[in-house]
């Protein structure tokens, strides 16, 4: 066949793509029905085809195994961000307001109730501002290099809280756990839940019972992340290990591809605890899967594969030469297995 007559096949059979398929299936329904709705052109093309109705129409509605009733119907209260039908937030605030001040022997009037109601809005709105972007404030520069400027959005100030208004009660709904609270009380909640020495960012998260789950272990009274002074230890101990690791390596084998774990080397500390809680937890096994980065440091620090053994595979050779007869980047490749104690359970890696 000649370059020409692949050309002209081309030219004759472009319009086959995955982008015409839904106009060219709408265009053989209507054939189908009535042979005469469509040019002369299709219907040659169709004629061709020689395919038989009812398999086609089949084929065209889905896999034999697809569900009746899936996708759902759009239903719900995420359905009405869109189309307008939205809840009446403030009516649902003003009368729980209105029972939290008739169980407690107080009457508020009309103008009272739309003050605490508005109050009780815009706490919510900074509530949850902070959970998507309390993270921009958190404390991750310990030397102070850099001059970091508040946040606007996360001050009480944007959402028309003046220093006045810092002390009056505001009805939260349990939100934080609290039922009242001030602006005060709020925001040294908030501060020290998404902006204290490690960051908080989960809102992108798609399953509501996944963010829940969090936003119950975070937020609320005395549940900021803290650690003991051995717990802070141990963590500075495995950041060493990974970091003197990884400039050791770059000392000793400069300018070997290493991919190491520069920048990252939380990761080992942050493995550690993660093994350590899952042995609480009655977790007997973990498979890691580990990508190029990192993995010499995981192996020797988390896995506690022994450096000699590294080593000699870093410089191209088996740990034990007798096994493995290759040669390449086995240094990448190789793995491990060990079993790790904490705290009298046993973990197998």
């Amino acid at each position: 066949m000649t370059r020409q007559s692949k050309n002209d096949v081309l030219a004759g059979t472009s319009f086959l793509n995955g982008a015409n398929a839904a106009y060219i299936e709408d265009l053989y329904a209507r054939y189908m029905d009535n042979p005469g709705d469509v040019s002369s052109a299709w219907r040659a093309f169709f004629i061709n085809l020689k395919d038989n109705k009812t398999q086609v129409m089949q084929e065209a509605s889905g896999p034999s195994w697809a569900r009746a009733d899936w996708p759902p119907a759009p239903d719900g209260e995420l359905v009405h961000a869109l189309d307008g039908d939205w809840p009446d937030i403030g009516k649902s605030i003003s009368d729980k307001i209105g029972k939290a001040a008739q169980s407690g022997g107080v009457e508020l009037s009309d103008a009272q109730m739309r003050a605490a109601t508005v109050d009780s809005i815009r706490a919510l709105m900074m509530i949850r501002t902070f959970r998507v972007r309390g993270h921009l404030e958190a404390d991750l520069d310990p030397l102070q290099l850099d001059n970091k400027l508040p946040h606007p959005e996360l001050q009480p100030e944007t959402y028309g809280f003046l220093a006045d208004d810092w002390d009056r009660p505001i009805f939260l709904d349990h939100v934080l756990g609290l039922e009242f609270a001030t602006i005060n009380e709020i925001y040294d909640i908030l501060h020290r839940t998404y902006c204290g020495k490690v960051g908080v960012e989960f809102m992108h998260i798609a399953h509501p019972e996944e963010k829940a789950w969090i936003q119950r272990r975070i937020e609320g009274e005395d549940k900021e992340i803290r650690f003991t002074e051995n717990g802070k230890k141990a963590i500075l101990n495995k950041l060493i290990e990974a970091e003197g690791f990884e400039k050791f390596l770059g000392l000793k084998y400069r300018g070997t591809k290493r991919f190491g774990l520069d920048g990252g080397e939380s990761l080992v500390p942050a493995l550690e605890q993660i093994i350590k809680r899952g042995g609480h937890m009655g977790l007997k096994e973990i498979v890691l899967g580990m990508p190029h980065r990192g993995r010499l440091n995981v192996l020797g620090n988390v896995m506690d594969k022994p450096f000699q053994a590294l080593f000699s595979e870093f410089l191209g050779a088996a740990a034990n030469p007798e096994e493995i007869e290759s040669s390449g980047d086995v240094k990448y490749h190789l793995g491990a297995s060990s079993d790790r104690i904490f705290d009298g359970n046993t973990v197998h890696l």
